[in-house]
C-alpha cells in the first residue's frame, strides 16, 4: 500500500516529533523518514531506535524530496527553520508544525513558504516534561486531541492529508481558527506551566526555623509542580509568543486567588467549601490521566 507521505522530514526529533514518526511508521502512513537537528547524539539515538531512517544536520539534505516537513522545534525557532528549508524544499511539499502557539507562528510560516497554502498548523495536546528521542513513544497521541488551525488560504487537500496523518496515529482531530486556539491554550496549558514554575520559584530559597521548606514537599506539591521540570527555553518561547492571551489568563487567575484569599477569614467556612467544591467537581469531570 502506498503510504500517505512517501518521504517525511522531522525537524526536531524529540518527544512530539519522534513520537509522531514512530507512530506514523508503525501505521504505514510514511515511507522514509529523515531526522534533522542540532544534536548528533540525539539524532544517533533516533536512528538506533528506528524513529528515522536517515539523519541530517544540513537543511538541503534534510528536506530533499520530502513530501511533508514537520517542524518539531520550539516555537521561537520554527520560522527561521522554515526560511532555511525553503530554498531546498520540493514543489508541493507540505509544511506543518506542532507548536503550542498558532496565530503568529502560522502567519510567519505562511510568509516564508514558497506556497503559503501548503502550510498547515497543528498542535497535538499530548506530552510530558521529558524530551529528546529517548522520550518518544508510538502511543503518545492515541485518543488525544490534535488541533489543526487552517487559515483562509490553506489548501483543502493539504489540510486533509495532515488530518489523515494525525487520525492515522490515533488522535482525535478538530479544527479551529489560530487565535481561538491561542486563547484556549493560554488558559489550560501555558498558564499552568507558568504557575508551576512560579510555585517552585516562590519557595526555592525559603526557610522556616532554619529548615529548607522544599525538603518537606510531599506528593501534592510534586504533582502540582511536575511540569516545572519542562525545558525552560521551550516555555519561554511559548509564553512570549502568546503574551496577550496569557496576560488575560493571568488576570483571571489572580482574580480566583484573590477570591480565595478573601475567604481565609473566620466565619467564611461554608463559602470557602462551596468554592472548593465547585472546583473539585469540575476537576472530576475532566477525568484521570493515562
Amino acid at each position: 500500500m502506498t503510504p500517505l507521505f512517501p518521504r517525511m522530514t522531522v525537524a526536531g526529533v524529540g518527544l512530539i516529533g519522534g513520537s509522531l514518526a514512530l507512530a506514523a511508521r508503525a501505521a504505514g502512513l510514511v515511507g522514509e523518514v529523515t531526522g534533522y537537528g542540532r544534536s548528533e547524539a540525539n539524532l544517533r539515538l533516533a536512528r538506533e531506535r528506528g524513529i528515522v531512517d536517515h539523519v541530517a544536520r544540513d537543511p538541503a539534505a534534510a528536506v530533499a524530496g520530502a513530501d511533508v516537513i514537520l517542524l518539531g522545534v520550539p516555537v521561537g525557532a520554527a520560522a527561521a527553520l522554515a526560511e532555511a528549508f525553503r530554498p531546498h524544499a520540493r514543489a508541493g511539499a507540505i509544511l506543518t508544525d506542532v507548536g503550542s502557539v498558532k496565530a503568529g507562528l502560522v502567519e510567519a510560516l505562511e510568509a516564508r513558504w514558497p506556497a503559503r497554502e501548503l502550510v498547515v498548523g497543528a498542535h497535538p495536546i499530548a506530552g510530558s516534561e521529558t524530551s529528546g528521542a529517548a522520550a518518544a513513544r508510538a502511543d503518545l497521541f492515541r485518543e488525544r486531541r490534535c488541533i489543526l488551525t487552517p487559515t483562509p488560504v490553506t489548501d483543502r487537500e493539504a489540510l486533509g492529508r495532515v488530518r489523515a496523518l494525525w487520525e492515522g496515529v490515533g488522535a482525535v482531530v478538530e479544527e479551529m481558527p489560530p487565535p481561538a486556539h491561542d486563547e484556549i491554550l493560554a488558559r489550560v496549558s501555558h498558564l499552568p506551566h507558568l504557575v508551576a514554575y512560579a510555585l517552585v520559584g516562590a519557595f526555592v530559597d525559603a526557610r522556616v526555623a532554619g529548615r529548607r521548606v522544599l525538603d518537606y514537599a510531599g506528593s501534592g506539591y510534586r504533582d502540582v509542580t511536575r511540569i516545572a521540570a519542562s525545558r525552560p527555553e521551550l516555555w519561554r518561547d511559548i509564553a512570549l509568543a502568546n503574551g496577550s492571551a496569557l496576560r488575560a489568563a493571568l488576570a483571571e487567575f489572580r482574580a480566583a486567588l484573590d477570591r480565595l484569599e478573601g475567604l481565609l477569614v473566620p466565619g467564611s467556612g461554608d463559602a470557602l467549601e462551596a468554592v472548593l467544591g465547585e472546583a473539585a467537581a469540575a476537576r472530576r469531570r475532566l477525568g484521570g490521566e493515562r
